[in-house]
């Protein structure tokens, strides 16, 4: 069976993209796993990796650059429109068929908006370039899988959305997201809103009812869902087995659940586009980019489990 083909963007060039991205190709593993394609800027790889003491690798992986114009003097607002530029690439690459899945390096929000891109995030503007409606996004750390209710809305908006329809609606489709990756074994667990659960109605009633109704209702079509269980413990005991992922109710809850077990190897998968998208789970990291400090260990990790889940999603 072929390597699935992973197109790599190189991020933000003001950030620590394109360190990460040709210090990830100093690692065996990635090659052992996938074809990578970087899609970036030749010029700043090389520097980056003249900073890094990398040139033989960055010869090594030379020919698999996907090279993208990137004007010389890289304003913030050049580097906005470059980040966007090898996305946009990258799409295409997998929309033609000649990648199988891309795993993207940090970009800049504020870089974006003064490149006048019209899109906030990596996940706007990838669903925006394919036409897809409300893509899903899933944290992987290690055997810990989390989804997410709600994103970028404040937390009073987050707790708005703790509505029964809606979390009936994300169970379908985090359950029909993990069968897309191969996973269609074990039982999904909603989280908690409240503390305790609400303690039957006393700390808050969004379990007594939104959650559990919902939950009730994914199970009559055959969804093997639980929940509400507590937030306290509920990232903890899918981590050691007992579920196989779990619906967080807000973005916090489940980004600190996972970032606080392993901050480097916490990966984001967006699902539901017409090819699987993993990233890093980190900023450009503006304060030590360039300095050639950068660790590109979740780099690394995003190529991976973008070759393991890619040849099931496609």
């Amino acid at each position: 069976m072929a390597k699935p083909a992973v197109a790599i963007t190189m991020g933000d060039p003001l950030g620590i993209g394109p360190e990460i991205v040709i210090k990830s190709m100093a690692h065996i593993e990635v090659f052992e796993v996938c074809k990578p394609i970087i899609v970036g800027s030749r010029s700043i790889l090389k520097k980056a990796a003249e900073l890094q003491n990398l040139v033989e690798t960055y010869e090594k992986v030379e020919e698999s650059i996907v090279d993208v114009y990137t004007e010389e003097n890289i304003t913030q607002k050049a580097a906005g429109k470059a980040a966007f530029e090898y996305i946009n690439k990258a799409v295409s690459l997998c929309m033609d068929k000649r990648t199988d899945a891309i795993a993207t390096a940090p970009i800049n929000k504020e870089h974006l908006k003064e490149a006048n891109i019209p899109y906030i995030g990596h996940t706007e503007i990838l669903a925006g370039l394919t036409n897809t409606d409300d893509p899903l996004t899933m944290f992987e750390t290690d055997s810990l899988r989390i989804f997410f209710l709600s994103r970028h809305v404040s937390l009073i908006e987050a707790c708005n959305l703790v509505k029964k329809e809606r979390i009936y609606q994300y169970i379908s489709r985090c359950d029909n997201a993990l069968k897309k990756l191969g996973v269609d074994k074990g039982t999904m667990a909603v989280a908690a809103l409240n503390p305790h659960s609400g303690e039957g109605g006393m700390f808050g009633r969004e379990e007594i009812e939104e959650i559990i109704p919902a939950v009730n209702m994914a199970k009559t079509d055959g969804i093997d869902v639980v929940g509400p269980i507590s937030a306290d413990s509920v990232f903890h005991l899918a981590h050691i087995g007992r579920y196989n992922s779990v619906l967080s109710m807000y973005h916090d809850q489940g980004h600190i659940a996972s970032k606080t077990m392993d901050f480097e190897g916490t990966i984001s998968l967006t699902i539901g586009l017409p090819f699987l998208r993993t990233s890093v789970d980190h900023g450009t990291a503006m304060d030590i980019a360039w300095k050639g400090i950068a660790n590109e260990r979740s780099m690394v990790e995003a190529i991976l489990v973008a070759a393991k889940y890619a040849p099931k999603y496609n």
